[in-house]
């Protein structure tokens, strides 16, 4: 269902639920297992893909439509959602760098899961939108927020409310994803990421990115995370090692 793969200082975790990686409860379970691993391995880098045409087409509306019929679907409705938004909050918290590479569609919880990532690149064979209203339901597990805090209100509403759907290259140009590439290059450009990201600093992409953080949390000062991060850095093995080797190599 969620294959992981170490490769030194880079997480693969692959999305095996065929055909459409279907988000269900199971799934859930085992993403949370896979992030327990990912935590103990300690990467610099997680990236998330899938081995399907899709990457992930959000929740299983198989499930869903039990939940309607269901004496307490209700409640066990409320349980599914909020199962979603704890295992996306917690992958958008990861002490890592995390990077969802999207070839094919990526709509719904699909996209939210994307959206809880640091990084996004995207094909232009990709299909991104969260068109829950076409369902009548609303993009619950984190994309009203996650979306219009990425690339602001206007274009939340646009594919929120206008259930659009599009491509890879229309994310790009409105910052729902950083990177664009032809299907054919997709490879090639995550390794060029992943060996640039994978080079850098552990503990300061680590660090870099809870400062990031509090950007979005009017209760945390920023500068005042800023000016602390380096007590703990400065103490660290790793970043003596950078500092030194930083140093070795100037002529």
């Amino acid at each position: 269902m969620i294959q992981l793969e170490i490769l030194g200082a880079v997480a693969m975790l692959t999305l095996h639920r065929p055909p459409v990686n279907a988000i269900d409860q199971a799934f859930v379970a085992r993403f949370q297992e896979k992030l327990d691993d990912i935590i103990a391995a300690a990467p610099a880098l997680v990236i998330i893909r899938s081995d399907q045409t899709c990457f992930c087409a959000g929740a299983d509306l198989s499930l869903i439509r039990g939940f309607f019929a269901a004496p307490d679907g209700v409640e066990a409705m409320v349980a599914y959602v909020t199962s979603l938004h704890a295992v996306f909050n917690r992958l958008e918290s990861l002490p890592a760098v995390t990077l969802a590479a999207i070839d094919g569609p990526a709509l719904g919880g699909g996209l939210e899961l994307a959206l809880a990532c640091d990084l996004r690149i995207a094909t232009t064979r990709a299909k991104i939108g969260l068109p829950e209203a076409r369902v009548g339901m609303i993009p619950g597990a984190g994309g009203t927020q996650r979306l219009t805090r990425l690339a602001g209100p206007g274009v939340a509403a646009r594919l929120i409310l206008g259930g659009e759907v599009i491509d890879g290259q229309e994310a790009a140009r409105l910052g729902i994803v950083q990177w664009v590439s032809a299907p054919s290059d997709l490879e090639q450009r995550l390794k060029d990421i992943a060996d640039r990201i994978a080079g850098l600093s552990r503990g300061a992409l680590v660090a870099a990115k809870d400062c990031i953080a509090a950007w979005f949390d009017p209760a945390v000062d920023g500068y005042a995370r800023e000016i602390e991060k380096p007590r703990a850095m400065m103490r660290s093995d790793e970043a003596r090692r950078f500092v030194e080797a930083f140093f070795a190599r100037k002529p």
